[in-house]
């Protein structure tokens, strides 16, 4: 069914079981028969990294992403009175942070770290600091292929190693769901008047999806993830 006859069926469509859902979105260019076959190897390079784990240390998978958050407004859809459109205020300005979060879709956990750009030098920081609260474990952590996360200058913690997602596969990053989800929550038709605001309204929201692990092990733990953590 094409997108123009969806958005026209009539209003008792939820009797047929249909639900209006945020639809998911694909780089123009992902491979989905490369994204199918990585899920089919994950077990497998989740194995060939842990050749490094020569502690014999508990495995952690964790995925990781950065998230941009700043001052242009995000204007979406609200409740409002039956005949009423609601006005937001709306915000051009650009000025962002970045967050560099990982996930471990098993128990939930979240690590997250602001900084002002995306680098070698920050991912360093970044990866130092999840080691650091992990200490007893071997984290195998997935990312993408940004530049910043091969840089030869990038400093790998011994208890870690990283797995690459296929190109243009931001769709099987499960770290993007947290972000995803604070944009919508705590973000959505809000203005800012500093970037500091900003900043604060994302920790405030990453500070409480850190202390709620069940709701981000519910969003991030999808059926491909799950099933490479049995068989580890």
């Amino acid at each position: 069914m094409g997108i123009i006859r969806l958005c026209q069926l009539p209003i008792g469509y939820w009797r047929h079981g249909w639900s209006k859902v945020q639809p998911d979105t694909k780089h123009p260019k992902s491979n989905r028969s490369a994204q199918e076959e990585f899920k089919k190897k994950l077990p497998d390079l989740v194995a060939a990294a842990c050749v490094k784990n020569q502690d014999n240390l508990r495995i952690r998978l964790m995925f990781q992403d950065e998230v941009r958050f700043g001052r242009m407004s995000d204007p979406r859809a609200c409740w409002a009175p039956s005949l009423h459109r609601p006005v937001v205020s709306l915000a051009l300005v650009r000025e962002f942070k970045y967050e560099h979060a990982a996930v471990s879709s098993c128990d939930g956990d979240i690590d997250h770290i602001t900084r002002e750009k995306i680098n070698t030098e920050n991912m360093s920081c970044f990866l130092k600091q999840v080691s650091k609260a992990h200490p007893d474990e071997f984290h195998v952590t997935i990312v993408n292929g940004a530049s910043s996360h091969k840089g030869k200058e990038l400093r790998i913690p011994k208890n870690m190693a990283l797995v690459f997602l296929p190109p243009n596969s931001s769709e099987l990053n499960t770290a993007e769901q947290p972000g995803n989800k604070l944009r919508r929550n705590y973000f959505a038709n809000r203005v800012f008047d500093s970037l500091d605001a900003a900043i604060g309204q994302a920790e405030r929201g990453l500070i409480a999806m850190v202390k709620n692990k069940e709701a981000v092990r519910n969003l991030t733990n999808w059926p491909w993830i799950s099933a490479v953590l049995i068989t580890q």
